[in-house]
């Protein structure tokens, strides 16, 4: 597909994909959401991609849904429409976990509400530092269980803190998402960053990679017995795949 809401790049195995409205911070629009939705899933058709970064243009990551455009549209829609948005809001998170690529979230700025969930449902959240997190949703009269964010958050962080953020909406600083691992690390250049560690995974067993992924999603929902009989499983599946074989055939060679 061709994306006309969000720009995308690919070069060396790695797709860029860049939220496009900085000067709204990159807030979403009904359709800027229905295209993360449907390009996510088909990056790992391309063939060429084997990794990703998302961030966004100008000084945000992404301000959440636009109040005028999303917001205000939505105060006048009837429940089926509004139940219809809500999934496909959810469907954004669902992509991005279900993606066996790693996805790296460049959060360049503020990352605000869905677009706190967004960065939430990356693999690696790098942080510029002036890069911060807001879980806004009860700040206008929603539920904090939106987009996944009370599943995601506090397997993230903890309940404690978790019910802190979703309850109070306040504003995550950089070090602060850091110290309390909601984030990997703050850089200076977040663009750079994410780039290098996209190219680290691109270049690396991909297939090892994607169900590392695979296997981090699935088992927090498993007890014990089920987490280690689908490890046995999978783990046998791939000491058939060639980078297993490689590794000895080179170990063995002292190479």
């Amino acid at each position: 597909m061709t994306p006309q809401h969000v720009d995308l790049d690919v070069a060396d195995g790695v797709a860029t994909v860049t939220l496009k409205r900085p000067e709204r911070l990159n807030a979403l629009t009904f359709e800027s959401y229905a295209e993360l939705r449907d390009l996510i899933p088909a990056l790992p058709l391309r063939g060429d991609v084997r990794a990703v970064v998302l961030t966004g243009q100008g000084r945000g990551f992404c301000a959440g849904g636009d109040v005028e455009e999303i917001i205000g549209e939505l105060t006048r829609m009837e429940t089926p429409r509004l139940l219809a948005f809500t999934r496909m809001t959810g469907a954004v998170v669902r992509a991005l976990r279900e993606c066996p690529l790693p996805v790296i979230a460049a959060v360049n700025g503020i990352a605000a509400g869905a677009g706190a969930v967004i960065a939430l449902a990356c693999d690696f959240r790098l942080l510029a530092r002036a890069a911060s997190f807001a879980f806004l949703f009860t700040r206008v009269g929603l539920t904090g269980a939106d987009m996944g964010a009370a599943y995601l958050l506090p397997r993230l962080i903890g309940l404690g803190r978790a019910t802190e953020l979703l309850m109070l909406g306040e504003r995550v600083e950089a070090e602060r998402a850091v110290e309390i691992g909601l984030a990997n690390r703050v850089v200076d250049d977040v663009h750079e960053e994410a780039t290098a560690l996209a190219r680290r995974l691109a270049d690396g067993p991909a297939f090892a990679y994607a169900n590392t992924k695979v296997m981090l999603t699935r088992e927090q929902d498993l007890d014990l017995a089920g987490a280690l009989e689908m490890d046995a499983l999978v783990q046998s599946l791939l000491m058939t795949a060639s980078d297993f074989r490689d590794f000895y055939a080179n170990w063995s060679a002292k190479r």
